[in-house]
């Protein structure tokens, strides 16, 4: 019996190999059994979609953004933890090309995705509620219109160079900001 789980241990971890060197965007399952020497069966038996393949691949990323939230919620000046989850959330999404999809997602399949999730989306409204309280951030934002901005943001950074990515996202960190009072008229 032990035989069989660490087969199956190994096979799980072929197939997360396989997984890891290609475009989660574009993953084919029966692609990744081949390349990983084992049967179609065996990779639908571990991930039945690819979006299960790509909630596995982005677990650790999650996790990674769950701390980074903590650490700017806990910052006193709102708008500053504003700023610095937003990076982090853009830089993240620039290292784990799957992580859109997932964040993204209406359904998980992993409930402990799912729970990443909302602590993540949680904690990230409460932050932009802090820092539109505080006059940092414009009042009319939400959670889910910044995350497609963060999405918008990286997919133009990818057309670009990465020396864009400075630019890119001060600009969206300037957009985000209310808007200056209207001048004095004369």
């Amino acid at each position: 019996m032990n035989a069989l789980r660490a087969d199956a241990a190994r096979s799980r971890e072929r197939i997360l190999e396989v997984a890891r060197r290609s475009d989660p965007k574009d993953l084919r399952l029966n692609e990744i059994a081949r390349e990983a020497g084992v049967g179609v069966g065996t990779v639908y038996r571990h991930f039945p979609t690819s979006h299960a393949l790509v909630e596995e691949l982005t677990v650790e990323t999650l996790g990674r953004l769950r701390e980074l939230t903590a650490r700017a919620c806990a910052d006193p000046d709102p708008g500053r933890g504003f700023d610095v989850a937003l990076r982090a959330v853009v830089d993240l999404h620039l290292e784990a090309g799957g992580l859109q999809a997932v964040l993204l997602a209406n359904d998980d399949v992993s409930e402990e995705v799912a729970a990443l999730k909302a602590s993540i989306f949680g904690e990230l409204t409460d932050l932009l509620d802090r820092a539109k309280e505080s006059g940092a951030i414009r009042g009319d934002l939400t959670t889910a219109q910044v995350e497609r901005l963060a999405c918008g943001i990286e997919h133009a950074i990818r057309l670009g160079t990465p020396e864009d990515r400075d630019v890119f996202v001060d600009t969206l960190v300037a957009g985000l900001r209310p808007p200056a009072a209207a001048p004095p008229a004369h």
